[in-house]
């Protein structure tokens, strides 16, 4: 039983930022990696960021340079902050998660989405 809960999602201007979070909880032995995926209508959806347990981080081309993702071990969390926002960003924003639970399983886990809309 393992949640993973997203926040920070609005209305933005163009050059804008947010600043998304994700929070897990439940039976969470160890998080491998946690990551931010997005998905715009009518497309695939793709990876944005990600980041693993030891903190290395890979971004999507079109995001580098402006996004940044982080992570808290500690409270099981994960950011994405979002600066110069563009248009072609809007997108319902999902986090994901690979954890490993105390039963010694490991699953992939999705949050519910937030929707980010970058317009003027």
């Amino acid at each position: 039983q393992v949640q993973l809960v997203e926040s920070g999602g609005g209305l933005v201007q163009p050059g804008g930022s947010l600043r998304l979070s994700c929070a897990a909880s439940g039976s969470i032995f160890s998080i491998y990696a946690m990551a931010w995926y997005r998905q715009a209508p009518g497309k695939q959806r793709e990876l944005v960021a990600v980041i693993t347990s030891g903190g290395s981080t890979n971004y999507a081309d079109s995001v580098k340079g402006r996004f940044t993702i982080s992570r808290d071990n500690a409270k099981n969390t994960v950011s994405l902050q979002m600066n110069s926002l563009k248009p072609e960003d809007t997108a319902v924003y999902y986090c994901y998660a690979r954890i490993k639970s105390h039963n010694l399983s490991s699953y992939d886990y999705w949050g519910q989405g937030t929707q980010v809309t970058v317009s003027s």
